[in-house]
Formats: structure tokens, C-alpha cells, sequence
């Protein structure tokens, strides 16, 4: 029996399920399908009943044919070898393939499910904001950023993250990071625009991120310190430290 119900209400579905005791066979096992919980979610079950957990590393944002699944990952565990065997033969009868997730590693996974799925889709956002704010359609702006995405995809898949790497912080381009990051402060200050000081805040962030990247690529370390101080100073320091 599958738990298909939100996080917040596995624990309190497993509880009213085993109010149900002996009128439910032993069994029967119950699985969750949340990526982040670990098998303690369904403790009140597990006096009498296998328990277990079926993540499919996927998105959902509305309702998808089985064929979704294919290719794609399941986290699977399980309080027993034969419930976790069962899960992954499920999962390969999907199409897909099984791996199993602890309960000691199943929020790093969680968190970088998000980090793959959530926040890619919130950046695409964000570059659909920008373009819109220098005149594109939404729909324009869309097309473009989603044919940028799919070839970085690309890349990723044929090279791997490090070697896919390009743009200026792989070039160690200060010049082009601090005209970003002027003009992205500089939204704040327009009361057309949706952006406030975050937006440039994440570009410094995602920066810092990617320059640890471009460092493993092979960016030279002058280069690389050079790149640093671009995106953890304001642009306003940066400038009168030149003029002095």
C-alpha cells in the first residue's frame, strides 16, 4: 500500500492506519513516496507490517503518463531485504532504475533533487524576468532561455558539469561580471521592475558556486582571485577603489 499523501501527513496517516491492528494482514506493506522522510515516518506501522519508501527522482507539477518514468531513477529502502527487493523490480518494471537511499543520506539527496529540479526551474524564471525587463516577450524570452538550457543540458550529459562549464566566470571575465552586477543593482532602483537586491545577490552566489567549478576546469588561480573579489565586493567599492 502506497502513501501517496503530502509529508506533513505521513505520520498522521500512518497512525490512523494502524489504529486499524489486526483487521489489516501482517502482510501487507506500506511504502511512502516522499523523498526527503526517513522510514521512521511510518513507525507506527512497523510493529506489525514491512515498511518502505519509493522516491521517483522525477517532476510532477500536474498529472504524467507512466512513460515519465522511464530512464529516470527511483530511491528506494526498506525495514526488510525481500520489501526492498520488491520495490526495485517495481521501479525496473517502470522503465526506470532502482538505488537505494538511507535514511542517513536521504535529505542530502532530497536537497539536491531541489537544487536539479526547483531551482533550475527558478532561474529560468529569473533570466525570463531580465530579458522582459530589457523588452522581450515572455514568450520570446522563454523560447530562447529554454534552447540555452537544453544545450547546456547537452553539454552536461556528453562532458560532465566541470568540462560543461562556460561564460564568464569560467573566462575569469571581471570586466563582464561587474557590468552584470551594476546593472542588476540598478533594477532595484526602477519601479517598473519585479527584481529587488536579491536578484543580484544570487548572481554573486551562483557565482561563487561556479567559480569553484571553473577553478576545477583549470581557470588559473590569478584569474580565479581576480574573479572572487568581482563578485564579493559592491560595485560601488569596486569603482572607487579604481579611481584611487
Amino acid at each position: 500500500v502506497f502513501l501517496a499523501v503530502p509529508d506533513d501527513s505521513v505520520l498522521p496517516t500512518a497512525k490512523l492506519v494502524a489504529a486499524a491492528g489486526k483487521r489489516i494482514p501482517e502482510s501487507v506493506a506500506f511504502v511512502h513516496l516522499s523523498g526527503a522522510l526517513p522510514l521512521a515516518a511510518l513507525k507506527p506501522l512497523r510493529a506489525r507490517h514491512q515498511i518502505g519508501s519509493f522516491h521517483p527522482l522525477q517532476s510532477f507539477p500536474e498529472p504524467r503518463p507512466p512513460a515519465s518514468l522511464r530512464g529516470i531513477v527511483v530511491a528506494v529502502d526498506a525495514s526488510s531485504p525481500l520489501l526492498r527487493q520488491r520495490l526495485a523490480r517495481l521501479a525496473r518494471a517502470l522503465g526506470a532504475r532502482a538505488r537505494r537511499v538511507g535514511d542517513s543520506d536521504r535529505v542530502l539527496y532530497h536537497a539536491g533533487a531541489v537544487f536539479a529540479s526547483n531551482y533550475v526551474d527558478a532561474l529560468l524564471a529569473g533570466g525570463v524576468r531580465l530579458l522582459e525587463a530589457a523588452g522581450w516577450s515572455e514568450k520570446d524570452a522563454t523560447s530562447g532561455l529554454l534552447a540555452l538550457a537544453g544545450g547546456t543540458l547537452a553539454s552536461v550529459r556528453k562532458r560532465g558539469a566541470v568540462a560543461a562549464l562556460t561564460g564568464p566566470v569560467r573566462r575569469g571575465d571581471v570586466t563582464t561580471i561587474e557590468r552584470h552586477l551594476s546593472a542588476l543593482s540598478g533594477l532595484a532602483t526602477d519601479s517598473r521592475s519585479r527584481h529587488g537586491p536579491p536578484v543580484a545577490d544570487a548572481y554573486r552566489m551562483l557565482g561563487l558556486i561556479a567559480l569553484e567549478i571553473a577553478v576545477e576546469a583549470g581557470l588559473e588561480p590569478a584569474a580565479a582571485e581576480r574573479t572572487r573579489r568581482a563578485l564579493t565586493e559592491q560595485p560601488a567599492a569596486t569603482r572607487r577603489r579604481r579611481r584611487a
